[in-house]
């Protein structure tokens, strides 16, 4: 079983309070502007930087923007937010919850990991005049727990593994539910193609896609010599989207120093091919998004965990406007992927989108649809998904 993400929870971040969001193989956002499908994203990603190793201010350059909608400060004039998930996998659903402090000064003051209803890790904040919390963690033997100072800057839980022995059944549980956790919480991958950056040529690199998507033409490249199924799948894709024949996908470097490479459609025999330059910007989101729902994290710029081989982690795409520039058609392409790829649990998708995106996908069998205007109804509506 795959370790993979099955509920975020936004309990005070932004304009959520008390919000659970459970997450099936898609998950699509939709709601008015104001009504926090970004923070949904933010928080998600927060939590994959966190559990990657980054730092609160890292992760964080503006924390005060993530505080509650109309927060007061307590008599110490401190304010913060708490977000929080549970990963489902072998080690059964592990719950991890965080609070941070935002103001006066950024830092942990509080963290837990759950499993079964027992604690097996937590932080607190005991002393505020030291830079770090009080940890501990269930050994079982002759002591209950260990307790050691941990860094109030880090996620605790992604430390686990560099201070937890294993040496007992207790310890090896805590470190089984830290690692389900941070293996979940890394495989995941933030897009937001921009097709302004797309047209150039790109110049010639390792092949990995970044957020942007600037060096699609690059990783095209890679994708048509190392992996010839997803690109052929790819190319299909480009059919049933792109405007013209296509016959398929091909990526040229110049002739030049620089060796930079420029992407094409193939029009076929005889047929002059076409440059992705030349397409339009809802073409080339489009290029990118399905490259994304049809290849996994050794194509992508992204830093999955080590503990696990990489077919044995499910990639989770964050995108925020996944809808964005695109037609019905292209839509209704790009939904069709990411359905085949979260059924085969090798590729799940959290997106915002647009009501008219939205209105088609609570059509399509396994996709949930969460209206964040009338959240109180999410729940209902994710368990129906789930159970389609």
């Amino acid at each position: 079983m795959r370790p993979v993400a099955g509920e975020l929870r936004l309990s005070a971040f932004g304009p959520h309070r008390g919000l659970a969001l459970p997450l099936a193989p898609v998950t699509l956002l939709t709601g008015p502007s104001g009504s926090g499908k970004s923070h949904v994203l933010a928080a998600h990603e927060a939590l994959a930087a966190l559990a990657a190793g980054a730092t609160l201010e890292a992760v964080f350059p503006d924390p005060a923007a993530r505080v509650p909608d109309r927060a007061a400060a307590d008599a110490q004039g401190r304010r913060g937010f708490r977000i929080g998930c549970t990963v489902e996998g072998p080690a059964g659903p592990v719950r991890l919850d965080l609070a941070v402090q935002a103001e006066p000064a950024l830092r942990i003051v509080g963290e837990r990991l759950t499993a079964n209803g027992e604690i097996l890790f937590g932080t607190a904040l005991r002393d505020p005049a030291r830079r770090s919390v009080q940890a501990a963690w269930l050994t079982g033997g002759g002591a209950a727990v260990t307790r050691a100072p941990f860094p109030d800057d880090r996620l605790g839980t992604a430390l686990v593994p560099l201070r937890v022995a294993g040496a007992t059944p207790g310890q090896r549980r805590v470190l089984a539910a830290a690692e389900q956790v941070v293996v979940a919480l890394r495989s995941v991958f933030a897009c937001d193609p921009e097709p302004d950056r797309m047209r150039a040529p790109a110049p010639p690199g390792e092949g990995r896609l970044r957020r942007d998507c600037a060096n699609l033409a690059d990783v095209l490249r890679r994708t048509r010599h190392e992996c010839t199924t997803r690109h052929t799948l790819l190319a299909r894709a480009a059919q049933a989207a792109c405007a013209g024949r296509v016959h398929g996908l091909d990526a040229l470097a110049s002739g030049g120093e620089s060796g930079a490479v420029t992407a094409v459609l193939d029009r076929g025999p005889g047929l002059p091919a076409t440059e992705l330059g030349r397409l339009g910007s809802g073409e080339l989101r489009f290029l990118a998004l399905a490259l994304v729902l049809l290849t996994g994290p050794g194509v992508l710029a992204m830093d999955p965990a080590a503990e696990l081989l990489s077919a044995r982690q499910a990639l989770t795409v964050l995108a925020d406007g996944f809808d964005r520039g695109l037609d019905r058609r292209q839509n209704a392409e790009l939904l069709r992927l990411a359905l085949l790829a979260g059924g085969r649990g090798h590729v799940r998708l959290l997106a915002a989108v647009g009501e008219g995106a939205a209105a088609a996908a609570r059509e399509a069998p396994g996709a949930a649809v969460v209206d964040l205007g009338h959240d109180r109804h999410a729940p209902e509506e994710q368990r129906t998904a789930r159970n389609r």
